[in-house]
């Protein structure tokens, strides 16, 4: 299924989706260094780059929709799809949290419950980069008009007729 979303004949969500990933994971690793001792603007710019990572992920989130509502139902890849886009809208909840909680503080340092759930919130979004992965890579969403939306998950091993087909 080729996206219906597409800058230049390329799909838009997987051009987005890297900007919010790269900045929310690297908000973790700057609050995890500001809390063991160093640069204390390092608070800060994880704070900024929360900021920006959430309204990267939202407008990832509108460009994943549009794919997502165009996948025919009772299909795997609607399954996965689904699947993908709740955990990043729990990824982006929970990062919200820990946004309005530094919003008004007096020091946009986090603190260890805070870290607790911006860890919990990227191994969240680990397993969902995994599924989007799962979505393009194997079931061809987006990019392959002519692909097997219930293809396998690349997690089960080919059977014998799929091994001698693949000449890779």
């Amino acid at each position: 299924m080729e996206s219906r979303l597409k800058v230049l004949g390329h799909p838009v969500h997987p051009m987005l989706v890297m900007f919010p990933v790269a900045l929310l994971v690297t908000a973790v690793i700057f609050d995890v260094i500001d809390t063991v001792g160093g640069p204390d603007f390092l608070g800060e710019v994880a704070y900024w780059n929360i900021t920006v990572g959430l309204v990267g992920g939202m407008l990832a989130a509108a460009a994943g929709a549009v794919d997502l509502l165009a996948l025919p139902t009772g299909t795997r890849a609607k399954r996965v799809g689904l699947t993908h886009a709740a955990a990043n809208v729990a990824v982006i909840l929970l990062f919200a949290a820990v946004w309005v909680v530094r919003l008004n503080a007096d020091s946009r340092a986090a603190g260890g419950a805070l870290i607790a759930i911006e860890v919990v919130a990227v191994a969240i979004l680990g397993v969902s980069a995994w599924l989007g992965g799962e979505l393009v890579d194997r079931l061809g969403v987006g990019v392959d008009p002519e692909h097997d939306l219930n293809a396998p998950s690349s997690l089960r091993p080919p059977s014998a007729t799929q091994r001698i087909g693949d000449v890779r």
